[in-house]
C-alpha cells in the first residue's frame, strides 16, 4: 500500500513544479516585448487541422501573469499587464485569432474559445470582427486580419464567465460571474450582471447595463437596456481592474531565484535534469 504521505508530498511537488513554470514563463517573457516560442504544458502551439492549417504559439505580452493552472493554447493574443488566474482557458485552436487587450483580467474558470473561421482553406461569413467591431464577410479584405474573438483593454471577464466567439467585447466593459457572450457584440463601458445571456447577433450599444439574470436575444432588447450610468455596476469594473492589476504585477515581482532554485531541486528528483557531468 502506497504511504499516504508520499502521495501527498508528491501531489505538493507537483503543485510547486507547475507554479515555477508559470512564473518562469512570465519571466521569461520579460526578456523582450512579446513571446510567440515559449512551449509549457500549460502554453503551447495548437496542432494543424482542415479548419485551422496554421500552427501557432501564444503571443504574450511584457508583464502579463498566467497562472501555471491557466492553459494558453494557440492563436491567443495576450496583452500587457494581463492576469489570467488558475483554471481560465483562451484556447486558439479552433476559431482564431483570439485577442485580450492590456490591463484585462481573465478571471478563474473563464473559457475563451471560438467556432471555426474558415474551412478547407476558405473564410467563413461573419465568423471574425475587425479591430474596431465590424462584423466581416467572408470576402472582406479586412477578414485575415480580423479575430474570432476581440477583447478590448481594461475588460473584465469575472469567474465562470464565457466568451465564445465569433465575439467582440470593448473597453472598460465588466463581463459577470457565470455569463454568456456568443456570437454578440458588446460596447465599451458596458456592465454585464451575473449570470446573464448575450447572444443571437446582436449589438449592446456603450455604456450599457445588461441587469442580472437578462437574456438578451433580440436586437430590440438589446436596444432597450438601461444605461450604466446610475446602476448598480455604474463603477464595479474600475474597482475590479484595480484589483487584478495589483495581482499580476504582485505575482510577477516574487522572489524568482528562490522558486528557480525549487524548480532545479524537483527537476532533479523527477529525473528531468541531472546536475552531474557528462561521462
Amino acid at each position: 500500500m502506497v504511504n499516504k504521505y508520499v502521495i501527498i508530498g508528491s501531489v505538493a511537488a507537483a503543485i510547486i513544479f507547475a507554479f515555477v513554470l508559470g512564473q518562469n514563463v512570465n519571466s521569461a517573457t520579460s526578456q523582450s516585448t512579446t513571446s510567440n516560442t515559449l512551449q509549457w504544458p500549460n502554453i503551447h502551439q495548437n496542432v494543424q487541422t482542415d479548419f485551422n492549417n496554421q500552427i501557432k504559439s501564444p503571443q504574450i505580452e511584457n508583464d502579463s501573469f498566467i497562472h501555471p493552472f491557466a492553459i494558453v493554447i494557440g492563436d491567443c493574443h495576450i496583452g500587457k499587464m494581463v492576469l489570467m488566474a488558475p483554471t481560465s482557458v483562451c484556447r486558439g485552436d479552433e476559431g482564431t485569432p483570439i485577442y485580450v487587450g492590456d490591463y484585462s483580467n481573465v478571471q478563474d474558470g473563464v473559457i475563451l474559445h471560438a467556432l471555426e473561421t474558415t474551412i478547407d482553406g476558405q473564410n467563413i461569413d461573419n465568423r471574425r470582427f475587425s479591430a474596431s467591431g465590424d462584423s466581416l464577410l467572408a470576402n472582406d479584405s479586412r477578414f485575415d486580419g480580423g479575430y474570432a474573438i476581440f477583447v478590448g483593454s481594461k475588460v473584465s471577464l469575472a469567474h465562470d464567465s464565457m466568451v465564445h466567439g465569433p465575439a467582440w467585447v470593448g473597453n472598460n466593459t465588466f463581463v459577470g460571474m457565470k455569463s454568456l457572450i456568443f456570437n454578440a457584440k458588446v460596447g465599451s463601458n458596458v456592465a454585464i450582471g451575473v449570470s446573464s445571456t448575450v447572444t443571437n447577433g446582436v449589438v449592446i450599444a456603450d455604456n450599457k447595463f445588461v441587469p442580472p439574470g437578462s437574456v438578451i436575444v433580440t436586437q430590440a432588447q438589446a436596444d432597450a437596456l438601461p444605461s450604466r450610468i446610475g446602476s448598480a455596476y455604474e463603477n464595479i469594473n474600475k474597482a475590479v481592474i484595480h484589483v487584478n492589476e495589483n495581482l499580476a504585477d504582485a505575482y510577477n515581482h516574487q522572489n524568482i531565484e528562490k522558486i528557480k532554485q525549487y524548480r532545479e531541486i524537483l527537476m532533479e528528483e523527477e529525473g528531468l535534469i541531472t546536475t552531474k557531468p557528462s561521462p
